[in-house]
């Protein structure tokens, strides 16, 4: 039991008004995959799959684990694991997961499983590079696919995709365009070489916002469902879906010249008053936000951090404040917070989601 009172709300309506936003940006024969990897983006991946399974076509995860978790919590949709590991094939043929086979090296040794096992029309997904350089086949490479895939009955391809490298940027459009065009051209080919068209799909979030003429047959959902649109106009549309929250565990009175934290990394010119909340850096406060720089709120006023980042604390200044141990402290609850605590820790909102630790409780409202 995780009795620890800081927490991370999860709003399941702001998740479904999200679904239903993007779902207004594409034409009602394209399907929605949702991207659920790296735990739902920091919140609870089998939980935001169990408000929305009803509604999208398919999850995507990054590793074979993740989809085996949402399959042992009943999940039914169809779930894509977009980078296999030549160790997993079993499992993912075990599960029914279906792989993204993005190498001929990984291709041939999943085709070799699914003949020893009389798979068949086993579903697959194929990846292309168009310009990322992370993962995926060449154009130059479908000739060879093709004929190796072309007479096999164990598995059928049931996409091809690819990524696209700056969808947000617009400074960056003519090249995604050039994409686009190549994604096309791949997908015609490829059609051609294998006698049936697989589904395409090309656009994340700020690529179903930017590239209507990409959405093709299935668009994938990320970032977006969870609040986000890189784009202050289009996120202004969405609902907050995460809120951090803690509490005051005790309150310090701090004389003239004492010192706060670890390494002394502030000296007190005035007398003050700091509150310690047990959250640290293992749990996503970055050390970046530390020394004055990152803030928390309390009784809606802001509460600058005070001193070093601590592994499970963070200490805070509420001299200003009038507040009590126990009180309630929030981190953040809405998307401008997050994207200011992500500059001043000089990343990005992905990053503070996503490094919210897996021994914050997790609340679904």
């Amino acid at each position: 039991m995780n009795n620890n009172l800081t927490v991370l709300e999860i709003n399941s309506a702001a998740v479904k008004h999200n679904l239903q936003y993007f779902k207004s940006k594409i034409q009602e024969n394209t399907k929605i995959l949702v991207v659920v990897k790296a735990f739902g983006y920091g919140s609870n991946a089998i939980e935001i799959a169990k408000i929305i399974q009803n509604d999208v076509a398919y999850f995507a995860v990054a590793y074979t684990h993740e989809g085996i978790a949402l399959k042992n919590a009943k999940i039914k949709t169809p779930i894509l694991v977009l980078h296999p590991q030549m160790t997993d094939l079993d499992c993912i043929i075990k599960y029914g997961l279906e792989p993204n086979l993005y190498s001929t090296r990984i291709l041939k040794a999943f085709l070799t499983l699914a003949d020893a096992q009389n798979l068949i029309d086993n579903s697959i997904h194929i990846e292309f590079n168009t310009g990322l350089n992370r993962l995926g086949f060449l154009e130059n490479d479908i000739k060879n696919i093709s004929s190796i895939l072309k007479e096999k009955k164990t598995v059928k391809v049931n996409s091809i995709f690819s990524h696209l490298v700056a969808s947000e940027d617009k400074n960056e459009r003519e090249f995604s365009i050039k994409q686009i065009a190549k994604f096309e051209n791949i997908a015609n080919a490829f059609e051609k070489h294998l006698g049936f068209k697989p589904m395409m799909h090309i656009t994340n979030t700020s690529g179903i916002i930017n590239y209507s003429q990409a959405h093709f047959d299935m668009v994938r959902l990320g970032i977006g469902l969870y609040g986000f649109a890189n784009d202050k106009k289009e996120t202004s549309q969405l609902k907050n879906v995460m809120s951090l929250k803690s509490v005051i565990s005790q309150i310090h009175q701090i004389e003239k010249g004492e010192s706060i934290g670890y390494n002394r990394a502030l000296i007190a010119n005035n007398f003050m008053k700091t509150a310690t909340i047990p959250i640290g850096h293992s749990d996503g406060i970055h050390r970046n936000l530390g020394k004055g720089k990152g803030f928390v709120t309390i009784n809606n006023q802001k509460a600058f951090i005070v001193g070093n980042v601590c592994m499970d604390m963070t200490m805070i200044d509420i001299t200003h404040i009038d507040c009590k141990e126990g009180d309630q402290v929030i981190i953040f609850n809405n998307q401008n917070t997050v994207e200011e605590l992500a500059k001043i820790s000089h990343t990005i909102s992905y990053e503070v989601l996503t490094a919210i630790s897996q021994r914050v409780k997790r609340i679904v409202k």
